[in-house]
């Protein structure tokens, strides 16, 4: 099945995508950019660049860090960060509808032609 990904490029080394959208939703569950990281199968240090990219990219935090306590810090989706997330998710949901006749009309030209 033909299946519509969407990265919104905000400038210059500013794009927001399928991956970074995930690893904020994860970080939103979790709680922690580690395990946000573990979870979608990437390391600590990748996680925290490309979260870093964000909130540099859009000069506010996206997610911020938690102290830690007695059972250590964490992090946390920022409400822009939340927002982000959310409009992210409206945006992708709405070009998937509008494209869902030519996504069909993709896959159906796919099996016709036995490439799928």
């Amino acid at each position: 099945m033909a299946t519509l990904s969407i990265r919104i490029d905000l400038g210059p080394g500013n794009r927001l995508g399928p991956g970074k959208v995930r690893l904020l939703e994860l970080v939103a569950e979790h709680g922690s950019i580690s395990a946000a990281g573990r979870a979608i199968g990437m390391s600590y240090r990748r996680a925290w660049t490309l979260i870093e990219a964000l909130n540099t990219g859009f000069g506010r935090p996206v997610v911020e860090a938690q102290i830690g306590g007695r059972s250590g810090g964490g992090a946390r989706l920022t409400a822009f960060g939340t927002a982000l997330v959310r409009d992210y998710r409206a945006i992708e949901a709405a070009a998937e509808k509008a494209a869902a006749p030519y996504l069909d009309a993709l896959d159906r030209a796919a099996v016709a032609t036995g490439h799928r």
